[in-house]
């Protein structure tokens, strides 16, 4: 931590950097941070905390997770960084043939069942329970039971989000299979208000069952013949088969060196690896300060390069047409950096040299350290929870390509490219902290963007979040927040972007991070200001 903590940044700025040293969760619902800080207190570490938190977001955030969610971890314990990829593979039914003769030649429809993977968040829970936690999962999901259970009030962020979701499935949601999801979600045929209390006893006995079972009831047991029997129902394609051939893998984290500092990514199929390109090619840059056209005009010039091979390329590792190592090679930064010139440019795939979300982080007192992330996708998914049992399902099958030449072309068992990341930074081969932008295609975009204003511009943990951001779209588009400075749009304007204000918060991420000064052992944290969030310490 010792210098990257120092500075503040004047934009945006709704709340002060927090500091701890017995422990600390940040994410992105108060009541959710609070629930993992209750572990810690009672004897839980990092990990625990992580699983109580990410359980607790299922329930009071749903507007981005779910039961029925993917995850993806990266563990700090006892000096070494883990990977864990949660997310789930295509249903053996879910050909190409299939979708096909259901209409779907192009593309894959974004809701109902047919987009349903293998959700993934329930084995994380169970798998980094039994590896690393030190309490029962009977106690670590407690805090997200009894939320289930009573209710808890919605808060504002949330219940913007809600009702989005909610017009949403009033046009798409029309028919039987989406039922379930208005029962559970619009209880008297409207979305919860801020300030409402909301409860969900399905979701509750669902929780009760996954703490009892240590997640065996969801992939083997009673919950995966009643996601079987109502996928039947309705068309769908996931069996009780594939849930029971689910297992979440330990992968090994990938990485590149940024000016002294280690970023770590979860390799493929997740879309890290844009961001470790990105900034593969900006290290070979010198930036002067935060607030100069140029700066933003060479990072939106990187990102746009790293998309546009990730885009192409990315999908299950051993499904890639080209290597990670090849794409974070010095030769091809060297390569992709030299298209940056003094104005924007269209981006295209290069060639290498052969060779929706909830975010959160926790640390304890003995240095463990987790930064995990999981989503449904797209807000509320795919619109169908399995009835009776709270299960939101994700739609992440809609990131399948049906083109036989691309590297995601849709395989039966296949995990598809996926966009949810966490992040972790080391230095020295110490743990400096996890740290995450959740929100679809925006997270590389958003990890690179805090990172920078970490490691080049000095900003503390609340400062890098606070900053105003940008979010490419597409060819020259560039979207910026409202309070982005004119003089740096207009800027921007000159060398050619096409740069659009938005009065949208929700477009540009929600990030937390934790840093640790490993002299002193103590944390330093912040949180979203675009969204409800909390940082919790001890």
């Amino acid at each position: 931590m010792n210098k990257i903590d120092s500075h503040y940044y004047p934009y945006h700025s709704k709340r002060n950097v927090v500091y701890g040293n017995r422990g600390m969760v940040a994410t992105s619902q108060p009541l959710a941070a609070q629930a993992g800080l209750q572990i810690l207190r009672e004897g839980g570490n990092a990990i625990d905390a992580a699983i109580a938190t990410a359980a607790c977001l299922t329930v009071v955030e749903p507007t981005s997770n779910g039961i029925g969610s993917d995850a993806f971890a990266l563990v700090w314990i006892k000096g070494e960084l883990h990977g864990l990829n949660a997310s789930g593979q295509a249903p053996m039914a879910l050909t190409p043939e299939a979708m096909k003769t259901a209409g779907h030649e192009k593309e894959f429809p974004k809701f109902g069942l047919t987009p349903v993977t293998v959700p993934g968040a329930p084995g994380a829970w169970a798998e980094l329970s039994k590896k690393y936690g030190k309490l029962p999962l009977t106690q670590v999901l407690a805090p997200a039971i009894d939320y289930a259970e009573n209710g808890f009030p919605v808060s504002p962020t949330l219940a913007k989000y809600w009702k989005r979701g909610f017009e949403v499935f009033e046009k798409v949601g029309k028919s039987e299979e989406f039922s379930a999801w208005f029962d559970t979600f619009a209880p008297g045929g409207k979305p919860p208000e801020a300030g409402d209390i909301w409860a969900s006893k399905g979701h509750a006995n669902t929780l009760r069952q996954l703490a009892e079972t240590k997640g065996a009831a969801f992939y083997k047991g009673e919950l995966a013949e009643q996601i079987d029997a109502f996928s039947r129902k309705y068309g769908g394609y996931i069996r009780k088969s594939d849930l029971e051939a689910y297992e979440p893998e330990w992968v090994e984290p990938i990485r590149v060196n940024y000016r002294g500092y280690d970023v770590w990514e979860i390799p493929p199929n997740g879309q890290g690896l844009i961001a470790l390109q990105a900034l593969s090619i900006l290290k070979g840059f010198e930036f002067n300060a935060k607030d100069e056209v140029d700066t933003y005009h060479k990072q939106i010039e990187a990102m746009k390069l790293a998309f546009s091979d990730g885009l192409k390329y990315i999908t299950e590792e051993k499904e890639m047409s080209v290597s990670v190592d090849d794409l974070l090679s010095e030769e091809y930064a060297t390569s992709r950096r030299a298209l940056i010139g003094e104005e924007a440019l269209t981006p295209e795939p290069g060639e290498p040299p052969k060779g929706g979300t909830v975010y959160l982080c926790t640390a304890d007192q003995e240095g463990n350290m987790v930064s995990f992330i999981q989503s449904n996708y797209m807000g509320f998914g795919s619109g169908i929870v399995v009835p009776g049992t709270g299960i939101s399902l994700q739609n992440r099958g809609h990131n399948f390509s049906l083109d036989p030449k691309h590297d995601n072309y849709l395989v039966p068992g296949k995990k598809t490219f996926h966009t949810i990341i966490p992040g972790f930074l080391t230095k020295d081969g110490q743990a400096v902290g996890p740290f995450g932008v959740m929100g679809g295609f925006m997270q590389p975009q958003g990890h690179v963007q805090v990172i920078m204003n970490t490691i080049d511009f000095h900003l503390n943990p609340q400062a890098a979040l606070d900053a105003p951001r940008w979010l490419w779209t597409k060819e020259k588009t560039v979207v910026v927040e409202s309070h982005f400075p004119d003089h740096l749009a207009k800027g921007l304007q000159r060398k050619g972007h096409k740069i659009v204000k938005s009065l949208d918060e929700g477009g540009f991420g929600r990030g937390q991070i934790i840093w640790r000064n490993n002299e002193t052992g103590v944390l330093c944290g912040g949180t979203e200001p675009r969204t409800d969030g909390e940082v919790a310490a001890w």
